[in-house]
């Protein structure tokens, strides 16, 4: 069943690299636009990452491997799919840095103990059948003080969950998006954990794509939409995430946001 799995998920990921247009690919603003909070979050808790060694796991199309690259980061980009490592590897020739590119399972990273230090993964942990044995395994890798960087979606918000039901095409069948709690496992495994919800108020951007907009969530994934187009929607984002600063005062609400965003310290 697990070996079942992990092909739907390399199966899906592979059909998606091969129809990247890498030339279209921004690679700042998945770090730096107004609609990325989770990584702006990230960063301001990584430090200076300049001649660090870091895994990027699940490097997607490679964004994460060559923004770290650019600031001075060795990259090592892996990710199940070998057709997402190729895209990785051409998207930093691309931009003129150098990474490394491995397939890798998350679950055994193929990797000694103590060998990097920054582990960075994003949308990654809710494609994986069981995250703590990934939490584990990026704990064992990292050298003493290393830091685990990560963020995922959160499974508790009606609205993102509708969504979901609806973007049948543009996600795997096997995702599984994680519970806050996590974050109680995650503090019990590591040393230190910092962690911030992120998008509340905010997903009104998500509402207007379809009811407005009429956008087909079949044929544009909207968590790729609000980066290429954070331009056009940064004057609603920067009041609604002045909104969701209020929101997640409030008892509970921060379960009701759309992902988390940890940073976790070996």
């Amino acid at each position: 069943m697990l070996d079942e799995t992990l092909a739907r998920e390399r199966q899906f990921h592979d059909a998606w690299a091969a129809a990247i247009d890498v030339d279209g690919i921004r690679v700042a603003d998945y770090f730096e636009a107004c609609t990325a909070p989770e990584n702006r979050f990230i960063l301001q808790q990584m430090g200076d990452i300049r001649g660090k060694l870091l895994l990027d796991l699940g490097c997607g199309a490679g964004e994460n491997s060559v923004y770290f690259a650019q600031k001075g980061a060795r990259c090592v980009a892996t990710d199940y799919s070998p057709g997402m490592v190729d895209v990785a590897l051409q998207l930093a020739a691309k931009n003129g840095v150098e990474i490394e590119g491995r397939t890798i399972n998350a679950m055994e990273i193929d990797f000694p103990d103590n060998t990097f230090d920054l582990v960075y993964a994003s949308n990654l942990l809710h494609h994986i059948p069981d995250p703590k044995i990934a939490l584990k395994e990026m704990h064992r890798v990292l050298k003493p003080g290393g830091k685990a960087c990560f963020w995922d979606p959160l499974k508790h918000n009606p609205v993102i969950n509708v969504y979901r039901r609806m973007a049948t095409e543009v996600r795997t069948e096997d995702e599984t998006p994680l519970d806050i709690n996590i974050v109680d496992y995650i503090q019990s495994v590591f040393s230190e954990t910092a962690y911030d919800t992120f998008w509340i108020a905010t997903l009104w951007i998500f509402l207007k794509f379809y009811l407005i907009e009429k956008v087909n969530p079949n044929q544009e994934r909207y968590w790729k939409k609000i980066i290429s187009e954070q331009e056009r929607l940064k004057p609603t984002y920067g009041q609604l995430e002045k909104l969701d600063g209020v929101l997640k005062k409030l008892p509970l609400m921060k379960r009701m946001a759309w992902n988390i965003a940890v940073v976790a310290t070996k």
